[in-house]
């Protein structure tokens, strides 16, 4: 497997000559960050076997989250919180995608329009969920910026999963909706109000809109049932970066090719790139610093967990059904004796030498190639 790491310092100097000037602030500190992940200029970590005395030196991981290595119990912490919030309905997975001929604009300003996109697309959902007939109230909405498409290319939308249920606070009822298989709301009219709220947000920030922007806007709606499987999907690019190096095929001749999933054929597809080019299509999707990009609204924000409880009670669920699906945190394992190892010391400074690889992690998942 060939480690972003090593392609990051291959190719640093490159991208560095290539794009200067063009480098953003949170581009080149995930530059620095990744380049050294778990490698001998890391700061290192002590573990000690409880059973033999075994002492083990681990290179950090870097914590960038842009990383592929790093922050996989983050991952894991947020995907438990979401799974706990289970409620009674059938969920839904919208879509709400920026125009190609915004996402020049979007890039120029990106944590205005970032936010904008995320509140926008709640607030469009909100606006259908209280005028819908059967809902009458505000729904609880799971949302999570991307902003990237399967070849990596920038393609800024959002994803928000939603439950196909609403609370009336008035009145305090808990409706749901019932209907057509795969269908909570007109994704034709989604697509209309998104537009002339986005539009409208745009306008009272001062930014001026390119010419010539399609009036045909895509928003996609699709029913996944509980809702857990969406949940994994959006969690898996929450914390871990937009690439697995598992899709890095090969490093050869300057030449960067990696793999990817088609969207509409389904099938594998390869795409070779020069090296700093490829820094660049990874760097562009480095969020600006502070900006959170999974945000809960509604019956599903953090404040409602007394609601959500109460719901789970009376309608008998239990969401741990879902949680204890997921793998544990792999355990660090003494590559001498087997047994289980603890850290005794961290944020040491890096040995000097190349580091050996870190003691292998029990139940970790293998490479799929």
């Amino acid at each position: 497997m060939i480690l972003l790491s090593s392609i990051f310092r291959l190719f640093e100097a490159d991208y560095l000559a290539h794009y200067a000037g063009r480098i953003l602030p949170s581009q080149f500190n995930a530059l620095e960050a990744l380049k050294n992940c778990r490698t001998s200029a890391s700061p290192v970590m002590q573990a000690q076997c409880n059973a033999c005395g075994n002492t083990e030196f681990i290179p950090h991981s870097c914590g960038h989250r842009a990383c592929p290595h790093c922050q996989h119990h983050e991952s894991q912490q947020w995907l438990e919180r979401q799974l706990a919030k289970q409620v009674p309905a059938t969920y839904f997975l919208l879509t709400f995608t920026v125009p190609q001929e915004l996402r020049h604009l979007v890039w120029a300003n990106q944590s205005v329009l970032y936010d904008l996109l995320i509140r926008v697309s709640w607030e469009t959902v909100q606006t259908f969920a209280r005028n819908d007939r059967q809902l009458q109230g505000d729904p609880g909405v799971t949302a999570v910026l991307h902003t990237h498409s399967r070849a990596l290319d920038f393609h800024p939308h959002v994803h928000l999963v939603v439950p196909a249920a609403a609370i009336d606070v008035a009145k305090k009822r808990w409706r749901t909706k019932s209907g057509k298989r795969g269908y909570l709301f007109p994704q034709k009219a989604l697509a209309k109000v998104f537009r002339a709220k986005l539009l409208a947000a745009m306008a009272a920030e001062g930014l001026t809109l390119p010419v010539g922007v399609t009036s045909t806007w895509v928003v996609h709606c699709k029913r996944v049932g509980h809702g857990e499987k969406a949940l994994k999907y959006l969690g898996r690019y929450l914390y871990r970066g937009v690439i697995r190096e598992q899709d890095i095929l090969s490093c050869e001749n300057g030449q960067v090719a990696f793999r990817y999933r088609h969207a509409k054929g389904q099938r594998d597809e390869v795409r070779t790139l020069p090296g700093a080019q490829f820094l660049a299509l990874i760097l562009q999707h480095v969020l600006p610093k502070g900006f959170r990009r999974a945000r809960n609204y509604g019956f599903l924000h953090p404040n409602s967990k007394r609601a959500i409880v109460l719901l789970q009670w009376l309608f008998g669920l239990d969401p741990q059904r879902f949680i204890a699906k997921l793998k544990p945190r792999p355990r660090l394992t003494c590559p001498c004796c087997g047994a289980e190892m603890v850290i005794v010391q961290t944020r040491l400074p890096p040995r000097g030498s190349p580091v050996q690889p870190a003691p292998p992690l029990e139940g970790a998942a293998r490479p799929v190639m």
